[in-house]
């Protein structure tokens, strides 16, 4: 099992974060820690190389982030991620997150659009994030012909033609346990296009903080929906995400 979207940079973790880590060593194969601006890039590949072949980081800018972003804190976003790009094995999350004013909209997009620039220059899957913004973000990365991407959160299922039609990924979380919506994305979405995550520390499936170790229950219930064996559906998503984030020999677990 691998948990393709965490933060586990977030102060909910500052008290056990060693620990949480080490539980999830026991039961998870990887988990790839999503960074949302610059200085939390720093201290997330900190933390993948005390965890290395276990925790992989991501980079981006959050889109919420993009009313208070400086020029300064941009520049060195983008510089750092160059400086470290053998460390860093996606860019997002990114995206969009409506509704905001218009100006708030076009800098979300310019800066979408420059986080898609750099995942293609640096051939790093997209992690998107599209918020009440999906038709947007799909739009955009057609007109771009961006790959690889995972879309995390996905729950438009009127645009899921377009997301299987691109070969997209979608990450799906514990929300799958209560929202029929999803449920039935996840139904009609093909095995081989679908990733798990949790988004911890939130989503927790009893209302507290969530962790990496939720997969398991994400696991099981895309089984029950597809009718499929639960560690059928482990080893076809664990597959996916290898896959998709180039992890390869980097992982501990398969190299045992």
């Amino acid at each position: 099992m691998i948990d393709v979207h965490a933060h586990l940079m977030e102060p909910e973790f500052d008290s056990d974060r060693d620990e949480v880590i080490k539980a999830c060593m026991k039961e998870l194969v990887a988990v790839i820690n999503c960074s949302a601006h610059w200085q939390e890039l720093v201290r997330s590949l900190t933390l993948s190389r005390r965890f290395s072949n276990f925790i992989f980081t991501t980079a981006s800018i959050h889109p919420i982030y993009v009313p208070e972003l400086s020029e300064e804190a941009e520049d060195n976003f983008f510089r750092l991620v160059e400086e470290n790009e053998h460390e860093i094995y996606g860019i997002g999350e990114t995206g969009l997150d409506y509704p905001v004013e218009e100006n708030v909209k076009r800098r979300q997009k310019d800066l979408f659009l420059k986080h898609i620039q750099l995942a293609i220059k640096l051939r790093k899957p997209l992690i998107v994030h599209a918020r009440n913004a999906f038709k947007d973000a799909l739009e955009i990365l057609q007109q771009y012909g961006v790959k690889d991407v995972v879309i995390h959160f996905f729950t438009a299922r009127e645009l899921l033609g377009k997301v299987i039609e691109n070969g997209w990924y979608i990450s799906v979380n514990t929300s799958l346990l209560r929202s029929k919506k999803i449920r039935k994305i996840v139904r009609d979405m093909p095995i081989e296009n679908i990733l798990t995550e949790t988004d911890c520390p939130w989503l927790d499936p009893k209302g507290g903080r969530n962790t990496p170790l939720s997969i398991k229950l994400i696991v099981e219930e895309i089984g029950r929906i597809k009718r499929m064996e639960v560690k059928e559906v482990d080893e076809i998503t664990t597959k996916n995400a290898i896959k998709l984030f180039q992890l390869g020999k980097k992982i501990n677990k398969l190299n045992d």
